[in-house]
């Protein structure tokens, strides 16, 4: 049976927008793919990802190195571990992330374990009341750790969420994971576009 060309040109022209908007989210991603933040921030949060058997899954064990590397060459910043416990997980992903710094040689008075986000907007405004508990000030410097294909979504939240500075610091993500997380987070930008700045 030969479908009506109206209805033809109606599937190419959706199959062809959707095609320019997974690009665009897909160029938007990779222009954070090297972000390395800036020297001496306040604070850098930890987005959290899936504890696997009370240890950090592969996803989440990267940003933690990543966090890890800019503690160590930046002794003031105070880290914020953050992420909520799962039903397939036996612990918080906040609690596990601070035991996996504080075993790495963490002084554990530099990390903050919050444990009750359950996505990447709670993960910053929860993280952002334990920085207002802290602190007054408005002009922190504040740094998102998370792996280089969530770095765009994950600094465009805390930009909409709080006043102060927001950089980003890209974990690595083994290649043949990015295909997959990369149309995922295609989805999880289009899903935040509005809460995004």
């Amino acid at each position: 049976m030969r479908i009506p060309s109206g209805i033809r040109c109606a599937g190419y022209l959706i199959i062809g927008l959707t095609a320019i908007v997974f690009t665009i989210c897909l160029i938007a991603m990779a222009s954070h793919f090297k972000d390395k933040g800036e020297e001496n921030l306040d604070y850098i949060i930890v987005l959290g990802a899936q504890m696997k058997g009370g240890s950090p899954s592969t996803i989440y064990r990267f940003r933690l190195d990543a966090a890890y590397e800019y503690l160590m060459k930046n002794p003031d910043t105070i880290c914020i571990v953050s992420g909520g416990k799962g039903k397939n997980e036996t612990v918080s992903e906040g609690d596990g992330g601070k035991e996996y710094l504080i075993s790495r040689g963490i002084d554990p008075e530099r990390i903050i374990a919050e444990t009750k986000a359950r996505d990447t907007v709670e993960n910053i405004l929860f993280s952002k009341e334990i920085m207002d508990r802290s602190t007054s000030d408005d002009t922190l410097r504040i740094g998102i750790v998370t792996n280089n294909f969530h770095v765009f979504r994950g600094i465009h939240l805390a930009k909409r969420y709080t006043e102060n500075q927001v950089y980003g610091i890209a974990a690595y993500t083994v290649p043949w994971y990015l295909p997959n997380n990369m149309v995922r987070e295609c989805f999880g930008i289009l899903r935040d576009f509005r809460k995004m700045k």
